[in-house]
């Protein structure tokens, strides 16, 4: 009895050591029991964490900001810990102590937290407990618990009775005429919200007022909110009521003194027409966007900008067209030249997505020249929207008739002096090979993607690697045998040791979509000359190639050609060199047993073993069988190359692979 007794203390030792943790003056070690509070709670049981530990913890509210926070999260999942939901009100005391601490964070969680345990309460607990609470916080004499309260207004207002509804709507209408700005600001973020759980009636009674006096706030912190709610209560009204309560305020939002006003409804232009819908839009939304289209502070026309293709794509299809033509282009072709580059970058990113908007005529003969006009400005990041972009007009009118205006502008892109710039201009360069086709790809493109290989930034070099795999895969491996390995064979005997690099990186990605014949014939021969490479770093990249380019060679070229030179580099003086050369020697030994197994085994024998020797990819040197004795140093695995290569009847292949599965199974690499 004495050591079972001794055995239970044991167990909730640790849970003891957590509880005092509770209380250490060490923040770190507080926050780490925090954390771990839901084992203190199963611990404990249900009926103590409720009478015992929620006590507690609302009496040691006052900590460090970083414990709160995390007590606030804790205590959101807490409802199962206390009993379920029909004790979930022990839960509320400490979160509304959270709800009115200074710090934002802790009260946004603890909001957070009651919104959950609100949801869980019934009907009758949530009038009970939950709504006398969000009194409390509406009455507190501190801001903070002010602000906390517009949280949780649309959680209980759907579930209880008429009597507390009212209750409820007349303490917002308190909450959004509050004399400190910070709680009106609260309001006015949750008013679309609460809106979406309040009655049609009373939304045009009592929340339609509350709006338009937010919206009027001599706080244009508190305004631009108010937009953000326009956009729910549009949704929700009829058109008729959407014209006489809602658009007068937001003529009035669009106009703002304020220039962060302005930007938000430009910001939400798009989400006002949805929620108007197309009669209000051609009437009071068309003459507000061409207002911001003009508007005096950049940020709101960068901003609007932005949204010229989403807002004419929502346009009356029956009457699209015209609106384009004659409302919005005009005051588009003033933001072309605009001062401002943001600007100016906003609606190259966009424009091209009129296109197919206004079909092959209107996009010759109105939008062509802005494009061309675009192409040349002297803003890179213009033109590289321009032409990341033109598969919209691609579709539409064919590449062909900016062409010649698109060269400049990719050649100054290519050699611009911020190589980001470069690097964007990479990214689209396989697509846009696409699109010019092979011929004015080879006579005016070709050079710039030859030249990117030999740029002074690794990124760029990277990236021009792999876009020559992708520039491979669009034409083809005939056209890379006579148009651009050519090239980058004479890179090996550049003098910069990088480019010769650079060379061996093309070298890899290209032996991937040229094949067996024209990695044997081409690629091979340069690797195996760079193996005498007077830089250690060439050298072990070589190893590190040969491995990458087996696959695509055949055994008995890998026997006669890249065994040899492994040998020779495993044998460098360079710490480096013989490492990446073993590996290599261990990675195409292993992958020459893989081809062995899957020409020798039956299938049904096959995927756990298949599966440990793929898994020996990418290892050291594998060790020998055990019947061999010892462990494999660079000999060996020279020796297991041959077994892969000269092995060549059934029963010789046979012995082998019942020599690698018992290697593999004693090895437990299963």
């Amino acid at each position: 009895m004495a050591a079972s007794d001794k055995s239970v203390d044991d167990s909730l030792y640790p849970i003891a050591v957590l509880i005092d943790e509770l209380k250490n003056e060490d923040v770190q070690l507080r926050l780490n029991s925090i954390k771990k509070l839901s084992t203190i709670a199963l611990a404990l049981g249900e009926e103590r964490t409720r009478s015992e530990l929620i006590p507690f913890l609302t009496e040691t509210i006052y900590d460090e900001d970083e414990v709160l926070l995390a007590l606030a999260d804790q205590l959101g999942n807490f409802t199962s810990l206390v009993g379920g939901p029909e004790y979930a009100m022990y839960l509320l005391p400490p979160l509304e102590s959270l709800a009115t601490v200074e710090e934002t964070v802790v009260r946004d969680k603890a909001v957070e937290s009651l919104r959950t345990v609100a949801a869980e309460h019934s009907a009758l607990d949530l009038e009970i407990h939950v709504v006398p609470t969000l009194q409390r916080l509406v009455s507190g004499d501190w801001f903070t618990s002010r602000t906390s309260a517009c949280g949780l207004f649309s959680v209980c207002y759907p579930r209880v009775t008429q009597p507390v509804k009212a209750e409820l709507r007349a303490n917002f209408r308190k909450l959004c005429q509050d004399e400190t700005p910070m709680v009106r600001r609260a309001a006015a973020n949750k008013l679309g919200e609460f809106a979406k759980v309040v009655e049609t009636e009373y939304l045009k009674s009592d929340l339609i007022p509350n709006f338009v006096q937010l919206a009027q706030d001599d706080q244009d912190s508190v305004r631009l909110l108010a937009v953000e709610a326009c956009v729910s209560i549009a949704q929700l009204l009829p058109q008729d009521d959407v014209e006489h309560l809602v658009l007068p305020t937001l003529r009035q939002c669009a106009s703002d003194s304020s220039w962060r006003v302005r930007y938000m409804v430009a910001e939400k232009f798009v989400d006002l027409q949805k929620a108007v819908g197309p009669e209000i839009t051609r009437v009071d939304l068309v003459p507000a966007f061409q207002y911001l289209l003009k508007d005096a502070e950049a940020e709101v026309r960068a901003a609007v900008a932005t949204k010229v293709k989403d807002f004419c794509a929502s346009l009356d299809k029956a009457n699209q067209v015209q609106i384009i033509l004659s409302s919005i282009l005009p005051y588009v072709r003033d933001l072309v030249s605009d001062p401002n580059p943001h600007v100016k970058s906003a609606l190259a990113s966009v424009i091209m997505g009129l296109s197919p908007m206004l079909g092959a005529y209107q996009t010759v003969e109105q939008l062509l020249p802005l494009f061309l006009i675009q192409l040349k400005d002297e803003c890179p990041e213009v033109r590289l929207n321009i032409i990341s972009n033109l598969d919209c007009v691609n579709d539409v009118i064919g590449i062909q008739q900016l062409s010649q205006s698109l060269l400049p502008a990719i050649v100054e892109l290519a050699e611009d002096s911020k190589w980001r710039v470069r690097l964007a201009i990479i990214e689209y360069m396989p697509a846009l090979a696409g699109q010019l086709g092979q011929e004015f790809f080879d006579q005016k493109l070709r050079g710039l993607c030859m030249g990117w290989l030999n740029d002074h930034v690794y990124a760029i070099r990277e990236a021009a690697t792999l876009n020559m795999k992708k520039l491979v895969e669009q034409f083809g491996a005939p056209w890379a045998e006579q148009a651009i390995i050519p090239m980058i064979l004479v890179m090996s005997r550049n003098k910069n040791y990088l480019h010769r690099m650079t060379c061996l990186f093309c070298l890899n990605v290209l032996a991937e979509v040229c094949g067996t014949d024209i990695t044997t014939k081409l690629l091979l021969p340069t690797v195996l000359l760079l193996a005498a490479d007077p830089v250690a770093n060439v050298r072990f990249n070589v190893a590190k190639t040969l491995q990458k380019i087996s696959p695509f060679l055949e055994a008995s070229v890998i026997d006669a050609q890249v065994k040899p030179t492994l040998d020779k580099l495993n044998a460098d003086t360079d710490v480096d060199v013989k490492h990446f050369a073993a590996q290599a020697i261990a990675g195409i030994a292993a992958e020459m047993e893989l081809n062995v197994f899957r020409t020798a085994v039956p299938p049904c024998m096959g995927l756990k073993i298949e599966a440990a020797l793929n898994s020996r990819l990418v290892v050291e040197p594998p060790p020998m069988s055990a019947a061999a004795g010892g462990e494999a140093d660079g000999g060996d695995v020279q020796l297991q190359l041959n077994a892969g290569t000269e092995n060549n009847n059934s029963n010789d292949a046979e012995k082998q692979m019942k020599s690698v599965t018992e290697s593999t199974l004693k090895n437990g690499n299963l």
